[in-house]
């Protein structure tokens, strides 16, 4: 019997929606905060360029390898537990590490390998709770309403980073306007003691994580029932059989392989971006905003926000369009060619405002892209089995992500950042120009196909194991 949501499951949707795009909101801020220290407080001076480079580089890859690697055990977890549950508890969590940090920052002892620690920390459990969130569209929306969904999803990441760097900025800037007394009153008073407004963004990312868990307290939100949690013996499934036959099911499916072969290398061209965009600021772009009167805050956020409010159109359009119906790939693949364009643009300008117009085109691509992404998965993959088959495709298609940011650690502060964005988007392009004329990428969407390969690919196996 084909599986029916419930009959209010978009309406859950949505306050799920609203409330765990609060918390994406308070995570943007942290991660700004973290940046503008890095930069500002911890590596200041021009002659740090290369520690401020490995700095970058170690606090991305610490969010990245637990993300990536991470993703295949937590996939299997979301397959077997309350998912509801599942991400009550890692809300919970996390609100408790971004209240750590924040207490760190406001005593003066916070130091890099704490950051890297607390980051690792964050990333594993939003694995977790990724894995859960990301698998529960298709038991609360219905399948036709699932593009806007995904969509919906993608303008909260977008729409987060606009708010983000010019509140976390604002909010940052509180004990300096304090100082100078512009802020007057007890609060001013209060204010003028922190030497530093970053674990002020923190904590209020610490309130947005608890308040999505209560929120989900009282929401429905089902689990798929499983009947194959135990083998004809008698005995439980492990979680690594689980792990294994999500692996299995997209090896027997080479046109899935190839569409996360091509994520693999958008990612890799994408994954030094945290690193290099600060220093492409800092430093290409120093002449200009400081003719201009800016600050590298107020640059830095600019660039951000603009990019975002990009992406928040492109989250729009793919919201109000619903995406393509068919050849959905395609949907994917030239939006991935319009993202290496704009890196080639974006790393050769040298002034501010240009750079934030070609951020904004870039962002706008990157809903589009991942929103019919999304549906051709969604569409393709059993929803008892949506857990352990996501888990593994985002370690598939991000295992590039760890590597390409390491190796930014080490170029960014050896090589003009501007250059090597180009080439990376050089790279981008060509690779995705490619792939509009590869044959079994295009097919990726024949379900028919995609099913009778695999009972293929499973006699063989089946004949070579007796």
């Amino acid at each position: 019997m084909t599986y029916q949501p419930p009959a209010h499951g978009f309406r859950t949707f949505l306050i799920v929606w609203a409330t765990q795009s609060v918390s994406v909101f308070g995570t943007a801020l942290t991660f700004f905060a973290m940046t503008i220290w890095l930069t500002q407080t911890l590596y200041p001076r021009p002659e740090q360029k290369p520690e401020l480079a490995f700095a970058l580089s170690a606090v991305s890859l610490a969010f990245a390898l637990p993300t990536v690697f991470g993703a295949p055990l937590a996939g299997a977890w979301a397959d077997r537990h309350d998912r509801k549950r599942t991400m009550i508890a890692i809300d919970c969590a996390n609100g408790g590490l971004s209240l750590l940090l924040a207490i760190l920052m406001l005593t003066n002892v916070l130091q890099l390998w704490m950051v890297i620690v607390l980051v690792a920390l964050h990333a594993l459990f939003s694995a977790f709770h990724f894995a859960a969130f990301d698998t529960s569209y298709a038991m609360i929306v219905p399948e036709k309403q699932l593009p806007r969904a995904n969509g919906m999803m993608q303008t909260t990441w977008s729409l987060s980073g606009i708010l983000s760097p010019g509140i976390a900025a604002m909010i940052i800037s509180l004990p300096t306007l304090a100082r100078q007394g512009l802020i007057a009153g007890d609060l001013g008073a209060g204010l003028a003691r922190f030497s530093d407004g970053a674990p002020l963004a923190i904590t209020l990312d610490a309130i947005t994580f608890f308040f999505a868990a209560a929120v989900l307290i009282f929401l429905t939100i089902p689990s798929p029932k499983r009947a194959d949690l135990h083998a004809t013996d008698g005995s439980r499934k492990s979680i690594w059989a689980d792990v294994k036959e999500g692996a299995l099911y997209i090896w027997h499916r080479r046109p899935l392989l190839w569409l996360l072969g091509t994520f693999a290398v958008a990612n890799f061209v994408g994954g030094p971006l945290d690193v290099l965009m600060p220093l492409v600021v800092k430093f290409n772009l120093a002449p200009d905003w400081s003719s201009r009167g800016f600050t590298f805050e107020t640059a830095f956020a600019l660039i951000g926000t603009v990019g975002s409010i990009g992406g928040v159109a492109g989250g729009l359009l793919i919201s109000a369009w619903g995406g393509l119906k068919k050849r959905r790939v395609y949907g994917v693949v030239v939006a991935m060619i319009v993202q290496g364009c704009v890196m080639i643009a974006f790393g050769w300008s040298p002034w501010i405002f240009l750079t934030a117009a070609v951020s904004f085109f870039g962002h706008a691509m990157m809903p589009i892209t991942n929103a019919h992404s999304q549906a051709i998965w969604q569409t393709q993959t059993p929803r008892e089995l949506q857990g352990r088959v996501f888990a593994v495709r985002r370690l598939i298609a991000q295992f590039s992500w760890p590597l390409s940011t390491a190796l930014a650690g080490l170029i960014g502060g050896l090589f003009d950042p501007g250059a090597v964005i180009i080439v990376l988007g050089g790279i981008l392009t060509v690779f995705c120009v490619g792939q509009l004329f590869n044959p079994y990428l295009l097919r990726v969407e024949d379900k028919a196909y995609l099913d009778q390969m695999a009972a293929r690919k499973a006699a063989i196996q089946m004949a070579g194991d007796m």
